[in-house]
């Protein structure tokens, strides 16, 4: 029985993959350039600010209080650790955020 179960539990993650798979941004797509921190950055549409920035190689766009580098957590809007300035507006969470052409994102220093 626990065979029957397992084997289901794999047709459902396996179906939420080929889901989860059909909601991002296609290849070949349209392209956008926004710029954080001066750098030009080119991102698909429907990409979020977050997936662009990792995929340009950035990390880290906030530092927090104590000095430390802040990027992606959870990707899913819960942690806010991937906060920064998004066109002169402190804590936007880049992971939730779709990409805009023009758009300026900036890291952010401390709470503000």
């Amino acid at each position: 029985m626990a065979r029957n179960s397992q084997s289901l539990q794999g047709e459902t993650l396996g179906q939420e993959v080929k889901a989860s798979r059909r909601s991002l941004p296609r290849e070949g797509g349209v392209t956008l350039t926004f710029h954080f921190e001066d750098r030009a950055i080119t991102a698909r549409e429907g990409q979020s600010v977050a997936a662009a920035l990792i995929a340009a190689g950035i990390r880290s766009w906030r530092i927090d209080e104590s000095g430390h580098h802040k990027g992606a957590l959870c990707c899913i809007g819960y942690c806010f650790e991937c906060r920064c300035r998004i066109d002169g507006e402190a804590d936007r969470r880049a992971c939730l955020t779709e990409v805009q052409e023009g758009m300026r994102v900036e890291r952010q220093i401390g709470l503000r």
